[in-house]
């Protein structure tokens, strides 16, 4: 019994991969609100990143980054979302970014 009882206590070490996957899955658990940042999500605050810290031509770059990454994850989030309130983010996003490239015309 006391063994039972010992290694039921004992923490496991979590790692970066399972931080990866919990994020992934959103919170709250039953109907995600936010998630931890996607590929084209962390790409688009890199782009973000850069266009803040640099003038120029490097500027332009971390705009368009920035664009095409928060473009990317809008669209899948409108198409793919896990719910209707992600469906609904991503359609915004999108509307955002055209209404947004409208006005640099």
């Amino acid at each position: 019994m006391k063994e039972s009882l010992k290694s039921s206590c004992e923490h496991r070490q979590v790692t970066v991969a399972d931080l990866w996957r919990r994020g992934q899955q959103g919170w709250p658990r039953d109907f995600p609100l936010a998630q931890f940042p996607n590929p084209p999500l962390l790409l688009a605050i890199a782009g973000s990143g850069l266009a803040a810290a640099a003038d120029g031509t490097a500027h332009d770059v971390g705009q368009a980054v920035f664009t095409i990454g928060l473009g990317v994850w809008a669209w899948e989030e409108a198409l793919h979302g896990v719910n209707w309130f992600r469906h609904l983010l991503g359609a915004a996003a999108l509307v955002w970014i055209v209404a947004r490239l409208a006005g640099e015309l």
